[in-house]
């Protein structure tokens, strides 16, 4: 089940599906550990002898964000209940803290007490193992910790706080859990469980037919009691209601730092799912400065791994959008975070890193050919170069990224070229599918040595200067497919060294107008966005751009070239927009628009009914949507407060 709703502050993050359940939860670093990993914290509610867990499908839901922030606010309507739920969701930026007001209405005849309960089931550090659960008195609430994390699970009406508990084991000896004890409407007050172990509480509200009740829920994360119990007495000081209200403010007060997308010419839903976007990509960033991939655990279902690592390649491209956006500091942070996993004997990157630098797991061997190889990837190592260059190009290099990152960067991959051909070494493809040499890793190389160029001293920059020329040149004789009239996606190794065309169309070659490699009013650019458009649109109700012809990966039918991509349809209004057709590119910014009821964007789309598929929120994706708009509406921010280079 996709996730409509994430929020978070850099160290605690909290998603939740469709059905309101939490099913991520990660702290104190964005994307590990997650300490559910699909399991949930969910909701449930007893009146009059009849119960219903949040995921009771006869609930009917709405969610949404409050306008211009990470508040979500959702509504519940139970018929067979009789019950209105309104909800209230944040992650406090400043603590890490979750918070849930809810409101609840009663349409019954007669004065009712109805009873919430919440129910936490943990895997502390991934594992279910070692885990306590316990009832904390002089907290009011179900701590849960092992090692350096600790949760304090709590809530209260106007009746007190907690009017029940129990912890126990589950999913150990048959044992369920204590969520099942809840559906009674009674708890058996176990006060403590160690091992495989889960939590539940109570909280009772009366209610008054038509009249509204407020029960106040939080979550608390810190690695020690006592950390927890700071944050909990400074949340009991400032109150439920007003910290969500000070969280929202928040929002809206970093907002105004940046870039507004306050133009008239703006259509409204541009703009405000470009705002939303900001926000969004923020929650999906660690406060070290990783940027996240994606933190949605449900794909555990297909494939014991998930997108939780930071790829150099959806880094550059996000902050760059931040930086052009009015918020260089959050660039400045995943720049700082580069340079930290730069190896200094080999200054490249290779495919993804955990979010605190560890080397993240990977399918490419090191071996090729039979010979050793060193899996770098050049695409994401070019494009981290381009975006440093367009940062130190507006805002100096107090940090020196230059000498430290970009020319030692540009120096080796200068180098890793086959002296005959100009051409660098065989890599992986930005879709890490495929080894050769690609179009998109020359666009990316050409992006950055010609960035590089324009800060290097007078020796450096005739050699990158060079290395474009004979990039360029490259792309131009050797990528140029003269029988279809467009430019090839990658040249294959063959038998005794021969570079052989791959002619499977794919997205990926727009990279050469979009990355700067040729002008668009080159002969083979126009032809190559249009075959491109012709051979990926998906068509049919749902529309959209495939990544290539025969995608397999989460393929629902035989019937179009692969599943639309968010990224890819946005690719192609941009390059729509290099050859002056803006009504294409507003055309595919509408079009991205609906495909989120929330404003949450995922990695793919169902060709046939548009479920979000692989993980949402995909961090790339809204990086691509306001990196549109900023493109359609030529528009470039300016920090209205001095630049943070943490």
């Amino acid at each position: 089940m996709p996730r409509p709703i994430a929020l978070g502050n850099g160290s605690l993050l909290v998603n939740l599906d469709a059905c309101g359940t939490i099913r991520d939860l990660f702290h104190p670093q964005v994307g590990y550990p997650n300490h559910l990993s699909g399991h949930r914290i969910r909701l449930g509610v007893w009146v009059h002898g009849r119960f219903a867990w949040d995921d009771d499908p006869t609930w009917q839901r709405h969610q949404a964000y409050r306008p211009d922030t990470l508040v979500a606010e959702s509504t519940w309507t139970h018929d067979r209940l009789g019950l209105l739920l309104h909800l209230q969701e944040v992650v406090l930026p400043d603590q890490p803290v979750f918070l849930r007001r809810v409101r609840m209405t009663w349409h019954g005849e007669n004065a009712t007490e109805v009873r919430l309960f919440q129910s936490q089931d943990l895997r502390i550090a991934e594992s279910d193992i070692g885990d306590t659960a316990f009832y904390n008195p002089f907290l009011d609430g179900i701590v849960h910790y092992k090692g350096r994390h600790t949760f304090l699970f709590g809530g209260a009406t106007r009746r007190g706080g907690l009017q029940s508990y129990a912890t126990g084991i589950k999913g150990f000896g048959g044992l369920e859990g204590t969520w099942r004890d809840a559906e009674d409407g009674q708890l058996s007050g176990h006060p403590i469980a160690q091992g495989s172990v889960d939590s539940t509480f109570g909280l009772r509200l009366d209610l008054k037919p038509g009249r509204a009740g407020f029960a106040d829920l939080w979550i608390v994360g810190g690695e020690t009691l006592d950390e927890v119990g700071e944050h909990y007495h400074r949340l009991v000081e400032t109150g439920v209601q007003d910290a969500i209200q000070a969280a929202g403010s928040a929002h809206r007060a970093w907002l105004a730092t940046g870039l507004e997308f306050q133009d008239a010419t703006i259509p409204d839903a541009h703009r405000n799912l470009a705002r939303q976007s900001l926000l969004l990509m923020r929650t999906q960033i660690d406060h070290a400065g990783g940027v996240v991939a994606a933190t949605d655990s449900d794909i555990l279902e297909t494939n014991r791994a998930t997108y939780c690592y930071v790829w150099p390649r959806d880094g550059a491209f996000v902050s760059s959008v931040f930086d052009r956006s009015g918020h260089p500091e959050v660039a400045a942070r995943f720049f700082g975070f580069c340079r930290r996993i730069l190896d200094r004997q080999r200054p490249v990157f290779f495919q993804k890193y955990g979010p605190d630098g560890s080397l993240g797991a990977s399918w490419h061997p090191w071996i090729a050919d039979g010979k050793p190889e060193m899996p770098f990837q050049q695409d994401e190592t070019a494009l981290v170069v381009k975006a440093i260059t367009e940062f130190v190009g507006r805002h100096g290099d107090p940090d020196g990224l230059l000498e430290g990152m970009v020319f030692p960067a540009c120096d080796f991959m200068a180098d890793h070229r086959d002296p005959t051909t100009g051409l660098p070494h065989p890599s992986w493809d930005l879709w890490e599918e495929r080894r050769g040499i690609h179009a998109f890793t020359l666009a990316a190389l050409v992006a950055a040595f010609r960035g590089a160029a324009r800060h290097a001293d007078t020796d450096r920059r005739r050699r990158y200067e060079t290395v474009v020329e004979e990039l360029t040149d490259a792309i131009r004789r050797r990528f140029f497919d003269d029988r279809a009239g467009v430019f090839l996606r990658s040249l294959i190794p063959g038998p005794r060294r021969r570079l052989e065309p791959d002619r499977i169309l794919d997205s990926s070659v727009l990279a050469v107008g979009l990355l700067g490699a040729i002008s668009p009013t080159e002969p083979g650019w126009a032809p190559t966005v249009e075959t491109v458009e012709r051979g990926l649109r998906v068509g049919g109700p749902i529309d959209g751009i495939a990544r290539y012809q025969g995608d397999y990966y989460f393929r629902r039918t035989e019937r179009v070239a692969g599943n639309p991509w968010i990224i890819c349809s946005l690719w192609l209004g941009q390059a729509r927009l290099m050859l002056g057709d803006m009504d294409a590119a507003d055309f595919w910014l509408d079009w991205t628009c609906s495909q989120t009821s929330t404003g949450v964007l995922p990695e793919q789309l169902d060709p046939d009914t548009g479920a979000h598929l692989s993980v949402s929120p995909l961090t790339w994706s809204h990086a691509e949507f306001v990196n549109t708009v900023l493109h359609r509406y030529r528009m470039e921010g300016t920090a209205r407060e001095s630049l943070r280079l943490a």
